[in-house]
């Protein structure tokens, strides 16, 4: 059984924590003991976006050896479990990077599916998310140089013997010059797993410091969220939030990058 998954980019920006936050949340939902960590420990926003930056322990005191990783794990929203990193520079100092393998593992053997928000681009600490997974997915944007660093994530993870999932297109619109689904599957050599559309509310809802996926659940952005937690659970998605419109602009978008 697959349970921990690496989510990753090849370049910042592209929207994998927004993703790691809502699809978490999504298998909550579904019943699933879920637990979502920030191994993004120079760069973490997984608590702001969570309303969680002020918490007394976080994955920096861990990684220091200064509280042990129970000590920082939080309930968060839809009953998702979350274990952030903190935002000071003084913390992101003192954590030691060579014991995230040891807490990752930790984490797995408590829950039935593990989501790990990885740091963009190559780096010490970016390397042992990509390792460790049981499988990993890559979050691309419809533009050249989202596509081409995540190239070269995937072609990192598969020299270290890991495994990609697949990828996943976010923030993608209709415009004729973005680049489509099948153009990213042949050039990453992976299968598309689903595409979020671009969305203002998933910005309105990380202002409010409430996830898209609780926030707006009617929005074409969460039902993809919800899409993609059903298939990686293996259950039957069913859309049970509102009454689905004749054509949603989800239906329009993959009209559009399938045809």
């Amino acid at each position: 059984m697959i349970r921990a998954y690496t989510i990753t980019s090849g370049k910042g920006g592209v929207g994998k924590t927004t993703i790691t936050v809502n699809l978490g949340i999504s298998l909550a939902l579904l019943g699933r003991e879920t637990y979502i960590l920030d191994a993004d420990i120079g760069m973490a926003n997984m608590s702001l976006i969570l309303g969680m930056d002020d918490v007394p322990v976080t994955l920096h005191e861990v990684l220091a050896g200064k509280a042990d990783i129970e000590d920082a794990i939080y309930e968060g929203p839809g009953g998702v479990k979350v274990v952030p990193s903190g935002i000071s520079l003084q913390g992101f100092q003192q954590a030691d990077p060579d014991k995230l393998r040891d807490v990752m593992h930790r984490l797995i053997d408590r829950c039935e599916y593990l989501l790990i928000d990885a740091p963009s681009g190559i780096s010490k600490e970016g390397v042992v998310p990509l390792s460790v997974a049981d499988e990993v997915i890559l979050v691309v944007n419809p533009e050249l140089a989202s596509m081409a660093d995540a190239l070269k994530t995937k072609i990192l993870c598969e020299v270290m013997g890991g495994r990609v999932y697949g990828a996943i297109l976010n923030r993608a619109g209709l415009e004729h010059t973005e680049i489509r689904s099948q153009s990213v599957e042949d050039v990453l050599g992976v299968r598309v797993i689903d595409v979020v559309p671009e969305d203002a509310n998933v910005r309105r809802a990380a202002a409010y410091k409430n996830p898209c996926v609780l926030k707006y659940p009617k929005t074409d952005a969460s039902r993809s969220f919800r899409r993609i937690a059903a298939q990686i659970s293996g259950v039957v998605y069913e859309d049970s939030i509102g009454e689905p419109k004749a054509e949603s602009f989800v239906d329009r978008l993959a009209r559009s990058v399938f045809r």
